[in-house]
């Protein structure tokens, strides 16, 4: 191990939750009706615009499958990509199993963390997607409720025991006032992150233009508490691509585009003038779309006011707000660090996306060196680790941290 490269914290991780959480943290008397695993044979698995379909087939390959409600999600390799050859990592059936042992259980992930260099690392959800947005679809609304609250204690009492595995939870979309519960409950107890879609109105709940204002009481909340709140693409249920028939790698290429988007929204929302203490985070989106969409939002501010419909929402230029409040993070994006001064060197976070397909695991302690060579060792300690300690009040809960350029 390198010991003048800092160690690093890493924003954007996944968890495969084990089989267990549901049914231990879960009320007794939702148990029954609670997400459960079943393990079914497959022998056709594809996917299309991040939409799983397979062919059930008692005597295929097995699959360890999520049950909710209506709702059946196969574990694939994708997903659980760690510990896999490159070309071994397809849209193809997995059991738990078969997976390394650090996608679903916290010693393994900090054996895991060890080995690449990552001292703390934040981890979003998996079966309930990158929002939690499977609960709030679901049918029964108090059993929705009980499996996002089961969720958020399993993740702050059982994976995140040890202080390295930072928590990030779950609010329900249906009920702002709930979502704002929720927040404050989890803030007493140290929660500084919360996952929400980057687009809600693709789910079908208001955007965050809403003239009736229907997300104020969570932001508020967040803004209250000092809770980040974590955006990760695809977490609209809704992954970017130009038809139906363009190879995945289009739909891959192109994930940042919804963060993109999402940030538009939030320039302009009139939110962060509303919240100067809130702030959100793009995770998975890399960053070196962002100066553009700065000078651009800036120009529009200035040249298109009269009808633009934001010169009683916003009293300075969008990039202003971007500099006070937003934070993009990245795992591979050369040309962003190569245009740092126009982003800023305290709004960028790094990232390992364990254990997907795109991670940098196990080599991420040297991506993020060969990445960062040449940059000032103070601005490679703000973005290594020095941002996320100060974004997510990380000295609090590992008190030896120290912030950037300490």
């Amino acid at each position: 191990m390198d010991e003048a490269f800092p160690k690093i914290i890493s924003v954007d991780d996944h968890v495969i939750e084990p089989p267990h959480l549901w049914q231990t943290y879960l009320p007794p008397k939702f148990r029954a009706e609670g997400p459960r695993v079943l393990r079914s044979g497959v022998s056709r698995m594809g996917s299309v615009g991040g939409v799983y379909s397979w062919d059930e087939d008692p005597d295929g390959t097995p699959c360890d499958f999520w049950l909710f409600e209506d709702l059946r999600y196969p574990m694939t390799r994708v997903m659980a990509a760690a510990g896999f050859p490159r070309d071994q990592v397809t849209v193809s059936a997995v059991t738990f199993e078969e997976m390394r042992p650090g996608c679903y259980d916290p010693v393994g992930r900090l054996a895991d963390m060890d080995v690449a260099g990552i001292e703390a690392s934040l981890s979003f959800p998996t079966f309930p997607r990158f929002a939690g947005q499977a609960f709030s679809e679901a049918h029964d609304k108090e059993l929705g409720y009980a499996c996002i609250q089961a969720y958020n204690d399993w993740m702050v009492e059982e994976w995140c025991a040890d202080p390295r595995l930072v928590p990030i939870t779950l609010i329900p979309f249906w009920d702002p006032a709930k979502a704002a519960a929720e927040v404050r409950r989890n803030a007493a107890r140290g929660v500084r992150a919360i996952a929400f879609s980057e687009i809600p109105a693709y789910l079908g709940w208001p955007s965050i233009h809403d003239k009736d204002r229907y997300w104020d009481p969570m932001f508020q909340a967040c803004a209250e508490t000092g809770t980040v709140v974590c955006m990760h693409i695809g977490s609209g249920s809704r992954m970017p691509s130009t038809s139906a028939d363009a190879p995945p790698a289009v739909q891959s290429t192109a994930t940042f585009t919804n963060c993109m988007l999402s940030m538009c929204d939030w320039l302009f929302s009139g939110l962060l003038e509303r919240y100067p203490t809130l702030k959100i985070a793009y995770s998975e989106g890399q960053i070196g779309w962002i100066p553009y969409i700065l000078e651009r939002a800036d120009h529009v501010w200035e040249t298109n006011r009269a009808w633009g419909g934001v010169a009683d929402l916003l009293a300075d230029p969008p990039s202003t707000y971007f500099a006070r409040q937003i934070f993009g993070c990245f795992f591979s994006d050369r040309f962003g660090l190569e245009n740092l001064v126009d982003i800023g060197e305290d709004n960028v976070m790094f990232e390992c996306d364990y254990p997907h397909s795109d991670s940098t695991w196990p080599d991420t302690l040297d991506v993020a060196k060969e990445m960062t060579f040449g940059l000032d060792p103070v601005v490679v300690e703000k973005v290594m680790r020095g941002n996320a300690i100060e974004l997510f009040g990380l000295r609090d809960r590992l008190p030896g941290l120290q912030p950037a350029g300490a």
